[in-house]
C-alpha cells in the first residue's frame, strides 16, 4: 500500500491528504501518457538526517524533461526540494521513495497546454528489484526508437514499454528484462541502467539511445574516486554473454548484481567483482559515509 488516510502529499502548492487528492479524469496526462515524473529517493543520513540523494540533479531533470515536452513548467528546484522535505516530515519518512509527476490538465486534442499541475508522493519502498542476484533475460521488446521520442526525457508514456518488458520477463520466470536498442545493441533494464565487467574494466552503453541516469552518473563517479576504468561502447549480447559480472543501477533498484543473462552465468562470484565494491561505495555514499578510494584487486 502506497498511502493511507494518514499519508500526505504535496500538490499544486498546498499539502493535502493523498485520500483527499483528486485529478481530473479528462488530463491528457491520463489518455495519452503525456506527462513527466522523477524517481528520487531519501534516507537516513549517518548523522541521522533525513538526505534526499542527488535532489537538485533530480528536479533539474525533471524540468528538463517537461521542457523536452512541451509541457508548461513554472517551479524552482528549491521550492519543489522544501516540499518534499516537508512531506517526509509529515509522513515521518526518511529511508523513502519520492514521486514528483507533472500533468496535463484536461484536453482531449493535441494542442499544447497553458498550464501543467505537479504532485509529489512518498512512500517507503526497499529495493526495486530485491536484494539478491538477478537471473535476467533479453527483451523481445526493444527501447523506443530515439527519433519517435525524446529518449532523454523520463515521460511517463516512455514507461509501457518498460512494464510490457518486465512482465513479460517474470511470466517467463525471469528476475527482470535486458532490452536492446533499435540497432540489436545492449540498451537498459526497464527501469534502470546497465554495467558488465570484462577483466578489470567495467562496459556500459554509450548515450542517445539510453535514459542518461542519475544513478548510472554516480556510478562513473564512483568508478573514477576508485580508479576503476570505464568505456561507454556499443555492446552486444554475445559480448554480454562472455563478461565476467553485470549489474543494474538506477534510483529505485540502487546498485543490484545480475546472476545471469538468458540462463547464461556470468564469469565471477559477485563477492569478487567490481560490482560489489561499487554497490558498497554506493550504499555508504546515500548516507554521506565515507568510503574506501582505492578499488581491491581482484
Amino acid at each position: 500500500m502506497y498511502y493511507n488516510t494518514n499519508t500526505f502529499i504535496y500538490l499544486n502548492g498546498e499539502i493535502v491528504k493523498a485520500a483527499e487528492a483528486k485529478i481530473d479524469l479528462y488530463s491528457q496526462t491520463l489518455h495519452y501518457g503525456y506527462g513527466v515524473f522523477e524517481g528520487i529517493r531519501s534516507y537516513k543520513s549517518s548523522s541521522g538526517k533525513t538526505k534526499i540523494f542527488k535532489e537538485e540533479e533530480h528536479f533539474d531533470r525533471l524540468k528538463n524533461s517537461a521542457n523536452a515536452l512541451n509541457l508548461p513548467y513554472q517551479w524552482t528546484a528549491r521550492e519543489l526540494i522544501k516540499a518534499t522535505y516537508e512531506i517526509l516530515d509529515k509522513n515521518n519518512q526518511q529511508d523513502a521513495y519520492i514521486r514528483p509527476l507533472v500533468y496535463a490538465p484536461a484536453n482531449m486534442s493535441f494542442n499544447p497546454n497553458k498550464e501543467s499541475f505537479i504532485v509529489i508522493e512518498t512512500w517507503e519502498m526497499q529495493p526495486f528489484l530485491g536484494e539478491k542476484l538477478l537471473r535476467v533475460m533479453t527483451s523481445s521488446f526493444e527501447r523506443p526508437n530515439p527519433k519517435g521520442f525524446k529518449i532523454e526525457a523520463k515521460a511517463t508514456g516512455h514507461y509501457v514499454n518498460s512494464i510490457l518488458a518486465s512482465q513479460e520477463a517474470k511470466a517467463k520466470g525471469f528476475d527482470e528484462a535486458l532490452l536492446n536498442d533499435m540497432n540489436g545493441f545492449i540498451a537498459e533494464g526497464p527501469g534502470a541502467n546497465v554495467f558488465m565487467q570484462k577483466d578489470r574494466v567495467l562496459y556500459t552503453p554509450q548515450l542517445g539511445n539510453i535514459l542518461p541516469g542519475i544513478t548510472r552518473a554516480t556510478v562513473l563517479e564512483i568508478c573514477e574516486t576508485l580508479d576503476i576504468p570505464v568505456v561507454e561502447k556499443q555492446i552486444t549480447t554475445s559480448e554480454m554473454h562472455g563478461a565476467d559480472a553485470a549489474f543494474f543501477c538506477g534510483t529505485a533498484a540502487e546498485v543490484i548484481g545480475m546472476e545471469s543473462l538468458d540462463n547464461i552465468p556470468f564469469k565471477k562470484q559477485w563477492k569478487d567483482t567490481l560490482g560489489i565494491q561499487i554497490q558498497n561505495a554506493y550504499k555508504k555514499l546515500v548516507v554521506e559515509k565515507a568510503f574506501t578510494t582505492t578499488s581491491i584487486t581482484i
